[in-house]
C-alpha cells in the first residue's frame, strides 16, 4: 500500500508538491493529498491518535526520489557521500534528530536528513522508524534498551560508519 502511493505520488506532482510545501505536520493534515493518503492506508491510520503520525509520513514519503531496498534508514543517513568517506549525515546531525524533543522538530529534522542522503530512502523503514519514534513521543521509551529506537538507528548508523572507515 505505502509502496504504490509512493509511486503514484510520482504521477500526481501536484499532491507531491503539497505535501512538500507543508512547514509543519498539521499542515499536512489540511491538504487534500493526504486525504487520499489515507484513503490508501490502513484503517486504524486514520484514527485521531495516529494521524499525526500519517501526517509525517506522507510529507516524508513525498521528498524521497528514490526508493532503496537494500538498507534501513538509520544506515542510508550513515553512507559515505559521493567521493568521500564522510556519512552523508554527520553525526551531530545524527544525534539531533534522534534527540528530537517533539514532532514538529522531528519532522523538520527528519526532511533535512532525507535531504542529505540524496533523498534516496528505504520507504518502509522511514514509515516504521516514524511511527516508532511518535509511539515513544506519546508513550514513552521502552524500558528494554534493545527495543528503543535510539538503540536501534544508534546501532546501525554506527556500524556503517565503521565500514566506511575501514
Amino acid at each position: 500500500m505505502l509502496l504504490s502511493w509512493w509511486r503514484d505520488l510520482d504521477k500526481n506532482r501536484g499532491d507531491r508538491a503539497r505535501l512538500r510545501r507543508a512547514y509543519k505536520p498539521e499542515d499536512v493534515l489540511l491538504t487534500e493529498p493526504f486525504f487520499r493518503f489515507l484513503h490508501q492506508m490502513p484503517e486504524d491510520w486514520a484514527k485521531s491518535e495516529q494521524l499525526l503520525s500519517s501526517a509525517i509520513i506522507a510529507a516524508a514519503l513525498s521528498h524521497v526520489k528514490d526508493q532503496q531496498n537494500s538498507e534501513t534508514f538509520a544506515t542510508q543517513l550513515a553512507l559515505p557521500k559521493q567521493g568521500g568517506g564522510k556519512a552523508r549525515v554527520s553525526e551531530l546531525r545524527f544525534q539531533q534528530l534522534q534527540k528530537s524533543r517533539d514532532p514538529d522538530e522531528f519532522f523538520r529534522r527528519v526532511l533535512r536528513a532525507i535531504r542529505l542522503a540524496e533523498c534516496r530512502i528505504n520507504i518502509v523503514s522511514l514509515a516504521e522508524s516514524i511511527l516508532h519514534w511518535m509511539n515513544e513521543y506519546r508513550f514513552g521509551i521502552n524500558r528494554e534498551p534493545q527495543k528503543r529506537l535510539a538503540v536501534r538507528w544508534g546501532t546501525e548508523y554506527y556500524e556503517q560508519t565503521l565500514k566506511n572507515n575501514l
